[in-house]
């Protein structure tokens, strides 16, 4: 089977990658698109290729087409990543696979959901010199690695408009070629584990920003969990060595030239030198193909066996969105922050989601103007806008609306970053935001109105429709609180407000204080509320709602309950999937107990008849209660936004609610 190839981008390395497909048993390039018409129609006659067309739309519909490889500046990679892949066509793109890690996230998430190949093109790791050098490594001749220096550099004087230093094409060294030295490193501190890759614990770096705000020259320091060191560095604006040198615990590899060996032209011979007891022997790999041949025969044939990823040493899914989680880091160490990341950004990356979804459900919670969704999205995990963005057009577009952040979270970057998108997309009468504070040690009646206003002020709004204490403070008498938040609500700085982590009898007391001053009273209570019953507390002072006393009182009537924590922090997803959190807020840590495995088998029993997943089922438990219940969840990415749609949709009986509970026979 021969892999019929179409290209987006005629650029220069378009032209390399097409060298490289010409040297290729597996894949052969058919055709070309791209919107400068002299451009495209001249690399067509170069190639020999009779098929130009005019839009990346008609290459993404052309039926003779089965793979596509971007090669456009680097803003556009993920966007039209997603929408080849959408359209069924098998993807390689070219470094970065996106402006950043979140980027990329989606991507490979659009990959799996459409059941196609995507790669992150790093030509340098298909060669064999890089193979060999993991040979090397895996015989134990130089020891254990224990550091590499590498760095990737090169003297392109500033022109004006020119894609390297233009803030607008992802311009800047770390962007451009910042992915090789660290994609390098992380294989080599993964090889010292018999790992694929590693991700760094640290990341340390500084730089010089161009004019246009990219970086022009970035060194960095990546520290990672087994002691292992990389000392990297990239420029546009200098000319660096461009070697690698990996130091064991018995011998060094000096890799002469690790990213270009053959200078693309061909013959790609390679040069290792390898020093062990103070004798050096040298390797010479020789090979006549030019470099990308090693890439379009490896993708082609991946692609002809049926692989969805890169064959390893080429990057995985994993491996390219550790890549560029590390890139972003480096930048935010430099200061180079690109323009999706700026508060005005209206930047939207289409596709993320697949057609045919259920819609978030709605339901009116009295004093609120809006429907609000049943499912609430959490604010407290995204640090720029080009991150949130893409979970949170996400979320609006599956037809989410309430969104949910704190005055304590990120030490105020997240209401920050989240008001910044509200104002971007103008979305402020369409959204219901759910604003917290008073969280202890600052957990008083003066507390409440200074931290409202900084709190909105972030947010960019004159009014939170729902406000929430935080947390509790029993020293404090209720009145206290209530009064407090009623000279809000009449300032119309507020609207409805409850507690979070209050137990059912302050909140009683609470009500009782108010109906008997003719003020407004608690209408929600925020606490855990999961199928699983949190055994260790999450973090200090948290409370769960999952109990008798507390399940009756919310019974009873009158109290709405906005739950946290509603899918037990994944407790109720496959194995190998539960413990990615830090094992002293894991999902076993705080939920693990007999009563809840029992409640998780009970979960999946009912999952397989009803054709969904365990975590569906516990999201539907939580939804599916008999006073008003909405779900806070903290989706990271779209695809995990999906994966929790089916248990929104998903409305459960009152006896399947009882057994999943352990409360009684279905």
């Amino acid at each position: 089977m021969t892999i019929r190839w179409g290209i987006i981008g005629p650029g220069s390395i378009a032209n390399n990658f097409a060298d490289g497909l010409a040297q290729s048993t597996s894949g052969k390039l058919v055709a070309v698109a791209g919107r400068d018409a002299a451009r495209r129609e001249a690399f067509a006659r170069k190639y020999g290729l009779t098929v130009s067309h005019e839009t990346y739309q008609a290459l993404m519909d052309d039926p003779g087409v089965d793979a596509i490889y971007i090669s456009t500046p680097h803003p556009w990679h993920a966007e039209l990543s997603i929408a080849a892949l959408r359209a069924g066509k098998h993807v390689l793109c070219e470094k970065p696979a996106g402006m950043n890690g979140a980027e990329v996230i989606a991507v490979t998430e659009v990959a799996a959901q459409e059941g196609r190949f995507f790669m992150e093109a790093f030509m340098y790791r298909c060669h064999p010199q890089i193979a060999r050098v993991l040979e090397i490594l895996a015989s134990g001749e130089i020891g254990v690695p224990r550091h590499i220096r590498t760095q990737f550099g090169f003297n392109a004087p500033y022109r004006e408009g020119s894609r390297l230093y233009e803030m607008a094409l992802g311009g800047g060294g770390i962007l451009d070629v910042g992915g090789y030295p660290v994609s390098l490193a992380r294989l080599i501190a993964g090889a010292a584990e018999g790992k694929p890759f590693a991700n760094p614990v640290t990341v340390r770096g500084h730089g010089v920003l161009a004019e246009t705000g990219v970086d022009a020259v970035a060194h960095g320091i990546l520290g990672f969990s087994n002691g292992f060191v990389a000392e990297i560095a990239v420029a546009v604006a200098r000319n660096m060595d461009n070697s690698a040198v990996i130091t064991g615990d018995k011998g060094v590899i000096v890799i002469a030239d690790p990213w270009v060996p053959g200078r693309n032209a061909g013959p790609s011979d390679a040069v290792l030198r390898i020093t062990v007891g103070g004798e050096t022997r040298e390797e010479v790999l020789r090979d006549p193909r030019m470099l990308f041949a090693f890439e379009a025969e490896a993708v082609s044939a991946a692609i002809a066996r049926g692989d969805l990823q890169g064959p390893f040493p080429a990057p995985s899914h994993a491996d390219s969105v550790g890549n560029n989680e590390t890139l972003d880091r480096w930048r935010a160490e430099v200061g180079y922050r690109t323009f999706a990341e700026t508060p005005k950004t209206n930047r939207k990356t289409p596709g993320v989601l697949p057609k045919g979804l259920p819609s978030v459900p709605k339901a009116q919670l009295a004093g609120v103007s809006l429907p609000v969704s049943k499912l609430i999205l959490g604010c407290d995990n995204r640090n720029t806008v080009a991150e949130g963005a893409l979970v949170w057009d996400a979320f609006l577009e599956a037809g989410g609306n309430a969104f949910d952040t704190g005055f304590v979270y990120g030490g105020g970057l997240h209401e920050k970053v989240l008001g910044d998108w509200i104002k971007a997309r103008g979305v402020a009468q369409d959204v219901v935001v759910v604003a917290k504070g008073a969280h202890t040690p600052y957990c008083s009646p003066h507390a409440i109105g200074a931290q409202l206003e900084i709190s909105l002020d972030r947010l960019g709004l004159d009014f939170a429709p729902i406000y929430i204490m935080h947390r509790d403070n029993p020293e404090v008498p209720v009145g206290e609180f209530v009064d407090a938040l009623n000279v809000l609500k009449a300032q119309g700085r507020i609207g409805i407000f409850g507690g979070s982590n209050w137990t059912p009898k302050r909140m009683a007391e609470a009500n009782v204080y108010a109906a008997k001053h003719g003020l407004q009273g608690f209408s929600i209570l925020n606490n855990n509320l999961s199928l699983a019953v949190m055994e260790k507390p999450v973090w200090a002072g948290c409370v769960t709602s999952n109990t008798p006393e507390t399940l009756g009182f919310l019974r009873r009537g009158g109290i709405a309950h906005l739950s946290w924590s509603s899918q037990a922090r994944g407790y109720f997803l496959p194995e190998e999937l539960r413990n990615r959190l830090p094992a002293d807020t894991a999902p076993e840590t705080c939920f693990g107990s007999e009563a809840n495995a029992e409640r998780r088998r009970r979960a999946e029993t009912l999952a397989a008849e009803k054709g969904v997943s365990a975590h569906n089922i516990a999201t539907a438990w939580v939804l599916s209660q008999s006073f008003p219940s909405f779900a806070l969840i903290g989706p990271r990415s779209p695809g995990e936004i999906v994966s929790t749609l089916a248990g929104a949709a998903l409305q459960l009986t009152s006896g399947e609610v009882a057994w999943l509970n352990l409360e009684g026979d279905r």
